[in-house]
């Protein structure tokens, strides 16, 4: 099963600059989408289903123009969950999943921390998350995370490891990722590519993709019972239809 997740910036923007093509060469059998932007009734569903995704699923935030996830599928899942069942993480939509045989696909978008009080919220999600994932795992044991964690783990996911008190690279940040990892999920990029330096995002200010001043900021986290079926894992840096780049993962199941 080839998966991708995608934080598009706005999937409506995203299919003015050819989303849909990039979509079809690409092929994945799901893709997770992250900061959708949109209502589904906002939406012509039917340019999804011509390009073989046929079993599309939207979670909107209550905001309009605001966060949401969507994962689309050439393959009907047995079962799709929208939410958490946590409203202070659910009202911005920010978690779908859905489960298939042999798997658990869930698109997750954890908040960005761009002032003190986003910072809080931030904070709160990733120990609620945590939490909700533990137990979710218990049910689910082969379960895969993707999408964008707005978090550099380590010092090689980010171009200048020296920057100190920005959101996205501080220390319980990094720490609540360590905590992530060693609660039985696998950075799947890094496992297979334990000293690539890549990244899924830049600012758009100062040239910053042309000069590859970058964060590695989206992760697909697989459970321990799925580490012998991951097969690869890559970063798609090529697909420019957002500030964000897709990744993907590839599974035996």
């Amino acid at each position: 099963m080839k998966i991708i997740s995608y934080n598009v910036n706005g999937i409506r923007a995203a299919l003015k600059k050819d989303f849909i093509g990039w979509l079809k060469i690409a092929n994945p059998d799901v893709i997770c989408l992250q900061e959708i932007k949109a209502m589904k009734e906002q939406l012509d569903l039917s340019v999804f289903e011509d390009a073989g995704y046929v079993y599309n699923y939207w979670f909107s935030a209550q905001k309009k123009g605001y966060s949401g996830v969507a994962i689309l599928s050439k393959i009907k899942p047995n079962h799709v969950e929208y939410g958490t069942g946590i409203a202070s993480m659910d009202f911005e939509g920010r978690n779908i999943r859905a489960d298939f045989d042999g798997v658990s696909v869930m698109s997750m978008y954890l908040p960005s921390g761009s002032n003190a009080a986003r910072l809080a919220h931030k904070f709160e999600y990733m120990d609620l998350f945590l939490q909700y994932v533990n137990t979710l795992k218990k049910e689910l044991p082969n379960l895969v995370v993707l999408g964008d964690y707005n978090i550099c783990h380590e010092a090689i996911d980010i171009h200048n490891p020296k920057m100190k008190g920005v959101s996205g690279f501080l220390p319980e940040e990094r720490a609540w990722m360590t905590d992530f990892v060693n609660n039985g999920f696998i950075d799947s990029f890094r496992y297979l590519n334990p000293e690539k330096q890549q990244y899924s995002w830049w600012s758009y200010r100062a040239n910053s993709r042309a000069n590859n001043k970058g964060w590695r900021l989206d992760y697909a986290m697989a459970t321990a019972p799925l580490q012998e079926k991951i097969k690869r894992a890559v970063i798609l840096q090529d697909a420019v239809h957002s500030d964000h780049c897709p990744i993907l993962i590839e599974l035996a199941v």
